[in-house]
């Protein structure tokens, strides 16, 4: 990520910088891959160490399978999904393996003087539906419809909604970034990318929480979420800098890449991951060439699983699929368009669709929530009638 600056810092790093009373600020490096990755320097009014307690038991949330080996195409019915009211501890989880976590949230509004803290993964979250704030030690980060939220390993946060809210939940145990091939030596986004530095909304940076008192911080680590009580709140952070941090990215400033004929998902990928990557279907002119045909072509997953979620619009693939559904379609087995499709296709200038695919490299395994809301036709979907 890129290097960025708010609120009050010393001129030099590991310096003493104090407060008016003459005190230090206590200054905590938020590092990753030990002190050889990326990082940022945050300068708290209290030291972020400070426990009061731990609780005794912890909460396990290591999914399980109720399909380890899927090898059928499915389509689940993402938006009845039953609705939370803890959006720490009920992450809906449909599908995983080692790599990844894919769940679905729906909730009616949610506020919590709780915190959360991921030691385990970034975490994606693709706001289908809902406003509502992100809070932060590094600021805050609205949310609304079509938002991709990206939240580093590690990160401290609250969230808040002011209204009904529909979430995609992406988890992933090897950290996200943008695609390489976007980048330059110096890490800025080249020319070719389909967005830019100007897409992205940082934190919006708050006057530090000064408050010492007991303050409850859910940290999942290992599939467990235990509950720290600490004296200091985490946001009094005075300033900070560095190249860590959460931010946002809609879905609407990914700007296309079309060409004469159809163009392979590759450049629709948004994020890149250990074991996975994120891409994204945006509203585009179809393909010029004149005997181009729109539809996809039919392809095997050989080496992926393909999750699409559809967002909105019509996708031009696919009948029978409504936004807030999504499908699955496992490495080992060809896919491609629903009969009809293709011919319907040629001719047409554009596509209004909004969608997420989520491609992973190893093999999904299904949660008994994803058997709950599954369409058990959809294997048979492309069958002439």
């Amino acid at each position: 990520m890129f290097y960025i600056s708010q609120g009050n810092i010393p001129h030099k790093r590991h310096t003493q910088f104090r407060q008016q009373d003459g005190s230090l600020y206590f200054e905590q490096l938020f590092g990753q891959e030990g002190f050889s990755g990326r990082s940022s320097l945050l300068y708290h009014i209290n030291r972020p160490t400070q426990i009061l307690a731990v609780a005794e038991t912890s909460v396990d949330v290591t999914p399980k399978a109720a399909i380890d080996k899927n090898i059928l195409p499915r389509k689940l019915q993402g938006l009845k999904v039953e609705k939370g009211t803890d959006i720490y501890l009920e992450r809906n989880i449909l599908m995983f393996n080692q790599d990844v976590k894919i769940g679905m949230m729906l909730g009616e509004h949610f506020s919590s003087e709780i915190f959360f803290k991921n030691a385990d993964a970034d975490e994606l979250w693709y706001v289908q539906k809902g406003s509502g704030v992100l809070l932060t030690m590094f600021g805050n980060i609205q949310a609304i419809s079509g938002d991709y939220i990206l939240i580093p390993k590690g990160t401290i946060y609250q969230w808040s909604w002011s209204s009904d809210y529909a979430l995609l939940y992406v988890e992933s145990s090897g950290g996200l970034d943008f695609p390489k091939r976007y980048r330059n030596a110096y890490g800025q986004l080249l020319e070719h990318a389909p967005f830019c530095e100007r897409d992205l909304r940082l934190p919006e940076w708050q006057a530090p929480a000064e408050g010492i008192g007991h303050f409850n911080i859910l940290i999942k680590k290992q599939d467990h979420i235990h509950t720290f009580l600490y004296a200091a709140h985490p946001f009094d952070v005075v300033g900070w800098d560095g190249c860590v941090y959460p931010f946002a990215l809609s879905i609407h400033d990914f700007e296309p890449i079309t060409g004469r004929v159809h163009q392979p998902p590759p450049v629709h990928q948004t994020f890149a991951a250990d074991g996975f990557v994120v891409c994204s279907f945006v509203p585009r002119l179809y393909d010029y060439h004149p005997d181009a045909i729109p539809a996809p072509y039919h392809h095997s997953n050989i080496d992926s699983d393909e999750l699409l979620f559809y967002s909105d619009g019509d996708f031009m693939s696919r009948t029978g699929v409504e936004p807030g559904q999504m499908t699955l379609h496992p490495l080992g087995i060809p896919h491609g368009p629903h009969p009809g499709t293709i011919e319907k296709s040629i001719g047409a200038k554009e596509t209004q669709e909004l969608a997420v695919m989520v491609d992973t490299f190893r093999p999904l395994a299904l949660t008994a929530l994803a058997l709950d809301v599954e369409d058990p036709q959809y294997p048979y979907s492309w069958l002439n009638h």
